[in-house]
């Protein structure tokens, strides 16, 4: 009998609150209401318009707002008005109200600069674009719209009671930025684009230090390099110290190690602010409950529980490196030089000057060019870059290479039907 009376209790609360939730009764508190008891004929226009909208009455609402800053030009609320108008668009949500929201609290940041609420509106349009953002591997427009407004927000509003929850959000933009530059990264590994995949990794892990796979795109991205040649060597071992340096607590610290000592390099050592920061992240990372790991699989909003607590967000955008596939001049070491074009008044100097085209990637180079054009290996030994070609992101299958070379180890015999040799044709007599 009394499990049936507070059945029945409970049935009739939750009938009673959905009552009340569908009839727009539910009272949400209003964020930037004005405390001041007066009646004076805007501030009671004012109070019955947050009324309105904390009861989800959002388009009298406006209205009201709208009758008050067309009569009162001059009021002491205008400005009030005005941030009202773009909270009852963002408490309305939807596409479209999120769109209106973002273009009113816009407006309110340029008429009112100065004001205490111009962050909050700031804020707020960082809200509805990290509220909208996806999973790596889907769209990337909200979550680049939300990183440019997380960083207008800590440029012009440095001392911002926002500016902390502003540096969190555009930690968790990273992850979801970095997450989808390294899925990128890993597929071109596995598919054999090498040169593809090193120029990702390592745009991700220069950029956005506070990823929390960069040790894992620093272990991938080495193995670029090694499968890419002896000529990047150098750029092997950088990948592998800063395995060893930066994330001292990885589980390929180790192996880096041993990879460093087996190419004859110094081993580094470990960074005590590196050390410290990745005992943080461990201790304070959060972990997913049970209903998350079933159901996360089903959202789309991007799983940001891996990303960094701590440190200095980075503050520009993700900018492609150049690829390591790509030749450099002795003119511009770090990358190519601009190809320039004019009209040349001297017409022989292309008959004059060097063909291009006499010593092609793969060929033997003249002797003076030789001796530039060696650097040490692994073992010691002198290895000729020059003759290398460069790597491509187009490599052929072994299984279509082993036919080539088959096919070009086997002798061209003559068929009967087509002679080795056509029999000169003799000049008809004169």
């Amino acid at each position: 009998m009394i499990f049936g009376n507070s059945t029945r209790c409970f049935l009739a609360l939750a009938a009673f609150a959905a009552l009340t939730n569908s009839c727009g009764l539910r009272r949400h508190p209003y964020d930037n209401p004005i405390t001041k008891d007066t009646q004076q004929p805007d501030k009671v226009l004012f109070d019955k318009a947050i009324h309105d909208i904390e009861h989800s009455r959002y388009e009298i609402g406006r209205l009201t707002l709208q009758t008050l800053i067309n009569t009162y030009d001059t009021s002491e609320y205008l400005a009030k008005a005005k941030l009202a108008i773009a909270d009852s668009w963002y408490r309305e949500g939807g596409a479209h109200g999120l769109a209106q929201a973002e273009a009113e609290y816009k407006d309110f940041i340029l008429f009112y600069p100065a004001m205490e609420e111009s962050a909050e509106a700031q804020n707020r349009v960082c809200d509805i674009h990290y509220k909208q953002m996806e999973k790596a591997d889907r769209d990337q427009q909200h979550v680049l719209r939300a990183a440019d407004e997380c960083r207008q927000l800590l440029v012009q509003f440095p001392n911002s009671k926002f500016a902390p929850g502003a540096q969190q959000k555009l930690r968790d933009i990273e992850e979801v930025l970095g997450m989808a530059e390294f899925k990128v990264g890993t597929f071109y590994h596995t598919k054999g684009s090498f040169p593809a995949s090193a120029n990702r990794l390592k745009s991700l892990t220069d950029q956005y230090p506070l990823f929390s796979q960069g040790d894992e795109a620093l272990w991938t991205m080495a193995d670029d390099y090694r499968r890419m040649g002896d000529r990047f060597e150098n750029q092997e071992a950088d990948a592998y110290t800063k395995i060893v340096k930066d994330y001292p607590l990885s589980s390929h610290a180790d192996a880096a190690k041993d990879r460093l000592q087996a190419m004859n390099r110094q081993v580094p050592e470990a960074d005590p602010a590196a050390v410290a920061r990745m005992k943080y992240e461990l201790e304070n990372r959060t972990k997913a409950g049970i209903p998350g790991r079933v159901l996360g699989v089903f959202s789309s909003r991007p799983d940001v529980r891996a990303a960094a607590k701590s440190g200095t967000p980075t503050m520009a955008g993700l900018r492609p490196g150049i690829p390591v596939s790509v030749p450099q001049t002795a003119a511009a070491p770090g990358g190519v030089t601009d190809v320039n074009a004019a009209v040349l008044s001297n017409t022989s100097v292309l008959d004059n000057s060097p063909d291009a085209r006499a010593n092609p990637p793969g060929q033997s180079a003249p002797a003076s060019q030789a001796a530039a054009g060696t650097e040490t290996g692994v073992t010691g030994q002198a290895v000729s870059t020059q003759n290398q070609p460069l790597p491509s992101n187009h490599t052929i299958p072994q299984k279509k290479q082993k036919k080539q070379k088959k096919n070009a180890k086997q002798p061209q015999t003559a068929t009967p039907d087509q002679p080795s040799a056509a029999p000169a044709q003799a000049s008809p007599p004169q």
